[in-house]
């Protein structure tokens, strides 16, 4: 019997219509679509790509054991969460040996901060791998604010705020502009970060871009206490002239 083989799917930002044209093809071509989701969660990039589901398609829930929080601080979620990939590959692999076509989605790109990395790392050496990319938040959180990323001769840095804050400074020090991505918990150091920068004027909350929640703000104007995961900063370049 031969091999099934495995899609690496990245699905957009959240608009369904923002899907490309490659990744509905071999959404269509899987037996097997697997979706990784919180627990008690259906996950974004489920909700994205649910015009294309059909009753064909077997649906799997890859459920994080635990999700970014105080607990990913501790010394058991690096274990935890290797323990996962490594049980839910296996599971996916025997399903690849029967010769069914599995297309794990990922909400944004595949590559960019994209859970599917991990899966690709344990199965991509045995099975025939397709990886397709997606539009990430951080192409689409501009776009949505209205204000370019780069021009000319700028040096954009992609930033995760899970860095120290004396880190997040350095890497705004050196950049022209910015996104600045896993937020949450993390946002009170991160407008820390941007004031000791003096950039805190130039910065926007993006939250859910492109989805029908989306929410957009000055980064001062932002509740601490309500900043959602899937939200980015956004640092823009000086309008072109």
């Amino acid at each position: 019997m031969a091999k099934g083989q495995l899609y690496g799917i990245g699905v957009g930002p959240g608009d369904p219509e923002l899907v490309t044209v490659k990744a509905v093809k071999h959404i269509e071509k899987a037996d097997i679509i697997a979706f990784p989701t919180a627990k008690g969660a259906t996950g974004n990039a489920k909700r994205t790509i649910e015009p294309y589901i059909t009753k064909a398609h077997q649906l799997i829930s890859l459920t994080y054991p635990v999700t970014a929080g105080p607990v990913a601080d501790s010394q058991t979620y690096l274990p935890l969460m290797k323990k996962f990939y490594d049980d839910t590959a296996q599971e996916m692999k025997a399903e690849l040996l029967k010769g069914k076509n599995i297309a794990i989605i990922c909400a944004g790109d595949p590559f960019i901060f994209g859970s599917y990395m991990y899966w690709h790392a344990r199965l991509s050496d045995e099975f025939e791998t397709i990886v397709i990319p997606g539009i990430s938040s951080i192409l689409a959180a501009p776009v949505e604010l209205g204000k370019p990323l780069c021009h000319r001769e700028d040096v954009v840095s992609i930033i995760p705020a899970t860095l120290s804050e004396d880190q997040l400074v350095e890497n705004l020090t050196n950049s022209t502009s910015a996104v600045i991505m896993k937020l949450g918990r993390t946002f009170p150091k991160v407008v820390n970060a941007l004031k000791k920068a003096g950039l805190e004027d130039k910065a926007y909350y993006v939250e859910r871009a492109t989805m029908q929640n989306q929410r957009i703000l000055p980064v001062l104007e932002v509740d601490p206490t309500k900043v959602a995961y899937f939200s980015v900063v956004v640092i823009p370049c000086q309008t072109p002239e």
